[in-house]
């Protein structure tokens, strides 16, 4: 430690490591007083800092991997889910245009199928701390979680979730005073709000999550349902349908009614 004096990142992996050695709940602690530390923490981090900013992040993941998990999963299934929860206020902070930070989130996504697994989660319990989760996916560190998770969620926790965002698309969209608006930008039909920056970006998150529940159940239905019918002409969409429907071995002429629809679409949505 007298070494390592002057050297933030060494004497924090220092302490992490002597944590590690005393045991499980004692890492567990380190772990969780770094991460409150990178949540707090306001300062912009420029290109010099983000190497350490990378490097202290991938410690993090690794120290619950490494240290907590062997001996207590449930713990280590928590801060998972903390870790993963920075990427917010980490992406408010600093440019990730390389994809680096965001992929040691995903990494991070990656973990949790596995520590819930071995924790043995509830799957409603689970169904519950992924559907917020899938709401802050503003930097798309949580791509591909429901797929990622779908195992231990299982019928019961993917029905639980399905139903929670059918429930949060039918609640009204709470309307704002003119005078109220913050006008964020110009197009060519007019100005652009924020309001309906983010009820458009809420109406994507469910129908996408949606796409996901009805691709894990198996559910080809559900999966177009999602979609109207001009959206359903575009290319991309009827080639995913259609492959949908193939694999579920639906009629044969509704493949191919989906593959006309597409090869009629003149431009993508």
């Amino acid at each position: 430690m007298e070494i390592s004096s002057g050297d933030a990142a060494v004497k924090r992996r220092l302490r992490l490591a002597l944590a590690g050695a005393r045991g499980p709940s004692d890492a567990a602690r380190e772990i969780r007083k770094r991460l409150a530390g990178i949540s707090r923490s306001s300062a912009f981090i420029d290109w010099q800092k983000r190497r350490a900013l990378v490097n202290d992040l991938d410690t993090q993941r690794r120290a619950i991997v490494d240290h907590v998990e062997p001996a207590d999963p449930k713990e280590a299934l928590d801060l998972m889910w903390s870790f993963t929860g920075l990427a917010a206020s980490v992406f408010a902070r600093c440019d990730d245009s390389s994809g680096t930070i965001v992929g040691i989130f995903r990494r991070g996504a990656k973990d949790l199928a596995r520590l819930a697994e071995t924790a043995r989660c509830d799957a409603m319990e689970l169904a519950d701390r992924t559907y917020p989760a899938l709401l802050a996916n503003d930097n798309g560190q949580y791509d591909h979680l429901i797929a990622t998770l779908s195992g231990s969620l299982g019928g019961a926790g993917l029905a639980h979730l399905k139903q929670r965002l059918i429930s949060l698309s039918k609640e009204p969209i709470k309307r704002i005073e003119d005078h109220e608006r913050r006008k964020i930008g110009c197009s060519a039909s007019g100005p652009i709000f924020e309001d309906e920056i983010q009820n458009r970006h809420r109406a994507s998150v469910i129908r996408f999550a949606l796409s996901d529940i009805a691709d894990a159940q198996g559910d080809v239905d559900a999966f177009v349902a999602q979609y109207d019918k001009r959206a359903t002409k575009f290319p991309k969409i009827a080639a995913e349908i259609s492959r949908r429907l193939t694999a579920a071995g639906a009629p044969t002429k509704r493949c191919r009614d989906s593959r006309r629809s597409g090869a009629r679409a003149r431009r993508p949505p």
